[in-house]
């Protein structure tokens, strides 16, 4: 304070620091009503989207003056309510949120709303709720995925899936398909599976791809690990990437570049999406609730050529 004289304040500083003091967060909550926390909850951390996302939304929110709690939901809707209910013990002051395979209800993030806390949604997004969100054009970038394949002459392009209960997934797939029937190429039910992200099962669809009478040329995959572990069964089985199967995923995730061949694939701005979702949030905490806006920000996607296509 102004008023203290500077020598004393020197003084106490340094006992404070003698001392190891820490302020009592908890006390300065009860008389602000706030906690200067931001929850974030993620599905998973095996690939490094969200570690690389959680990163840019630290950034935002140390320079904000925030604290953050993260929470890895490991695919289950139950340990997402869970994590959903400690944030909500924990009293934060608003919470970013990318939702598990498995959630279809969201009645424990609408609780968030119900207590005036607001909520931000990225990659992984909710449609039932109107809350700002922040992601791709997963549509339009897998439309251009394809075309590429198109252009580079494959002819049966195959698709394998997330689950169409993500919308991202749903996207993905309607932009893949779309751009099939622009360039009037077959539709080959066959040559599209849609699997529960569940890597461990991957290599049986792949190789049920592989053992079809008409095996497919190419491959696109819902996102990085999809590809490479592609890109390990089709090798085991002799063949070449991508002279007899070209493969392209989508998210650039670290090891991309690193894997023989290094992967052709869809990147994504994903510190970005992570930066922009804590700036939409702490406008958010930082205002009325009558003044909330349910902000869409859709970031832009690059398609990264390397050997795999």
């Amino acid at each position: 304070h102004s008023s203290v004289n500077p020598e004393t304040r020197v003084k106490v500083l340094e006992l404070a620091e003698q001392l190891d003091y820490q302020r009592n967060m908890l006390a300065i909550s009860l008389i602000t009503k706030k906690t200067n926390t931001i929850g974030i909850i993620v599905p998973e951390f095996k690939s490094s989207y969200f570690p690389k996302a959680i990163i840019g939304a630290q950034e935002v929110a140390t320079r904000a003056g925030y604290s953050i709690v993260i929470s890895q939901s490991n695919e289950s809707y139950e340990t997402e309510i869970a994590n959903a209910k400690v944030m909500l013990a924990n009293q934060v002051d608003g919470v970013l949120v990318s939702i598990t395979k498995e959630t279809r209800n969201f009645d424990h993030l609408k609780v968030f709303q119900r207590k005036g806390i607001p909520i931000v949604f990225f990659n992984r997004v909710c449609d039932d709720m109107d809350v700002p969100k922040v992601i791709v054009d997963d549509y339009d970038a897998a439309y251009r995925a394809v075309e590429f394949l198109v252009k580079r002459k494959k002819k049966r392009i195959a698709h394998l899936g997330g689950p169409l209960s993500l919308r991202i997934s749903e996207k993905r797939m309607n932009g893949y398909l779309d751009c099939l029937r622009k360039h009037k190429m077959e539709i080959d039910d066959d040559l599209i599976i849609n699997y529960d992200l569940n890597l461990d099962k991957l290599k049986i669809y792949v190789n049920h791809l592989l053992n079809l009478d008409k095996r497919p040329d190419a491959i696109f995959a819902v996102n990085d690990p999809t590809a490479i572990e592609a890109i390990q069964v089709i090798k085991k089985r002799g063949l070449r990437v991508p002279q007899d199967i070209a493969v392209v995923g989508f998210s650039d995730d670290y090891v991309s570049s690193l894997i023989d061949p290094p992967l052709t694939t869809i990147s994504q701005p994903v510190t970005d999406i992570g930066r922009t979702a804590a700036e939409l949030l702490i406008d958010q905490i930082n205002r009325d609730q009558s003044e909330w806006k349910s902000i869409i920000k859709v970031l832009n996607t690059e398609l990264i050529v390397r050997e795999s296509a």
